[in-house]
């Protein structure tokens, strides 16, 4: 097993979506991630920062299961990083109603002196001069670096984003981020493109309908599980890259075959996210559920060939 690291958020949300809204629940990029990994049992610390108002139930709960929070800072007079969301009824669609950075403003990553040799780094969704912290502090050379990010970073710090890419082995970005960071409408021609920035693959999420990995000349397309209800898509594309992420530091194999495994744990990992508000469905979600939905992921696409 490979130790893993993982940067992001650790937040509250407020959620509304056409099945209901919540108050402040428990949230952040880092929260979903590290919530999906520990479902491989792995060797994970989340480098994140929260206010003096975080519950310290939410970090004994991360805690109980097995991820290192000694690096999960608490500002005590400080508030917790904050957002508000609102989606439309096809739910692909949100609108942004609040954003309060509060102590992520300042926020200076510190990975953990027994994690700076860590197999495997995810850099959560972020302000890439955080992210390329995580990478800088790293005293050998990971063998896997996964960078998660997103289109608010493309028009506001493109040139920081840029130094983050060069260093990484994979992204994962959507379909909408693809184009708009090359440029280019084909995702084959902009997954070539994004390539030749850095990273050896390149993992395009398109939401309801799947995700697409590149590797040089080999595509490899896992579609998303169709299902009957879909209650918060919040943190659903953090949970798909933590499930990603702890699958391959679980396996230690960074082959393309094995990435392709990867992409079907956090495509099953994210349709549970989908199920519930926030974090609920994560936090309960049992190994055999997991074993289940992978059995059903499995005959969605195998088919005999005469």
């Amino acid at each position: 097993m490979s130790k893993l690291v993982i940067v992001g958020t650790v937040a509250f949300d407020a959620i509304e979506t056409p099945f209901g809204k919540t108050d402040k629940i428990l949230g952040g990029a880092a929260t979903f991630i590290g919530l999906a990994a520990s479902q491989f049992k792995v060797d994970g610390a989340i480098v994140s920062v929260v206010g003096g108002d975080f519950p310290k139930e939410y970090i004994a709960m991360l805690a109980d299961r097995g991820l290192d929070v000694s690096s999960l800072e608490v500002v005590e007079d400080g508030k917790t990083f904050f957002w508000s969301g609102k989606y439309s009824h096809d739910m692909n669609t949100r609108d942004t109603l609040a954003t309060e950075l509060n102590v992520l403003a300042d926020f200076n990553p510190v990975v953990p002196e027994n994690y700076k040799n860590a197999k495997v780094v995810m850099l959560g969704n972020l302000h890439p001069m955080v992210q390329l912290g995580v990478i800088e502090q790293m005293t050998e050379k990971p063998s896997l670096v996964i960078l998660d990010t997103m289109n608010f970073w493309m028009d506001s710090a493109l040139d920081d984003l840029m130094k983050v890419i060069a260093k990484v082995d994979v992204i994962t970005i959507n379909d909408e981020e693809a184009r708009q960071l090359t440029g280019e409408y084909s995702l084959v021609v902009a997954a070539k493109k994004i390539m030749t920035m850095g990273p050896k693959y390149v993992v395009i999420k398109k939401g309801e309908h799947g995700a697409l990995l590149f590797h040089e000349d080999e595509i490899f397309y896992a579609p998303a599980l169709p299902l009957k209800e879909v209650f918060d898509p919040t943190g659903a594309g953090d949970t798909f890259a933590g499930g990603f992420a702890g699958y391959l530091a679980k396996t230690g194999d960074f082959s393309f075959d094995n990435l392709k495994k990867a992409i079907i744990y956090g495509s099953a990992l994210a349709s549970f996210c989908v199920e519930k508000f926030g974090t609920e469905r994560m936090v309960n979600l049992g190994k055999e559920e997991l074993f289940q939905r992978i059995l059903q992921f499995k005959s969605l696409t195998q088919f005999d060939l005469d």
